[in-house]
């Protein structure tokens, strides 16, 4: 279930606001410029489902977004427990950081957390499958997959080189409250 849980982002401690309600979530991040969104499957999917059985499934959803963007790059990225990389890619991702280009993300299953920073305040925002989180270029953020990550999301980017971070060097992201997890 996606929920959102907002924090001053002084006192990680004591939430401001905490939801479960997707018409809420949308609120709250469209008032900071992230929108949200749900997309459906044509399909039914596997877990097991291949990069190319998942894009086909969303392939309309994924036209439409790569018509309005023009995008360079479309993948899907799974991660699971027994993951070689697991700890490695849930560092790599924990750091406060930005992009210098937007960041789309789509949960076609499992779950993720994006913690964004903006005007005082963290959006401690879960993702779960059905999600489509666009962050703005710029948005400072840090990304939980949690320390037994389980989610597969399709990844968009309009550079060649993909991913790119920029870290901050603010060790905000230590003193929030860890995503336990969709597999926890």
């Amino acid at each position: 279930m996606t929920t959102l849980t907002v924090f001053a982002d002084t006192d990680p401690q004591t939430p401001l606001l905490h939801t479960d309600d997707f018409d809420a979530i949308q609120a709250e991040l469209a008032a900071i410029g992230v929108p949200l969104q749900r997309w459906t499957a044509s399909e039914q999917l596997a877990p097991d489902a291949s990069s190319e059985t998942v894009l086909k499934a969303y392939e309309g959803s994924v036209a439409a977004l790569n018509a309005k963007y023009g995008f360079q790059s479309v993948d899907v990225m799974g991660m699971h427990p027994d993951h070689p990389q697991a700890g490695e890619a849930r560092q790599k991702f924990l750091a406060e950081h930005v992009h210098h280009d937007f960041e789309i993300r789509f949960f076609v299953d499992g779950a993720g957390v994006f913690y964004i920073r903006k005007n005082g305040k963290v959006y401690m925002t879960e993702c779960t499958a059905g999600d489509l989180i666009e962050l703005p270029a710029h948005t400072t953020h840090w990304f939980d997959m949690g320390p037994r990550p389980l989610f597969k999301a399709i990844r968009f980017f309009t550079q060649p080189e993909g991913w790119v971070g920029h870290f901050t060097g603010d060790a905000i992201a230590t003193r929030f409250p860890a995503y336990a997890g969709a597999a926890a």
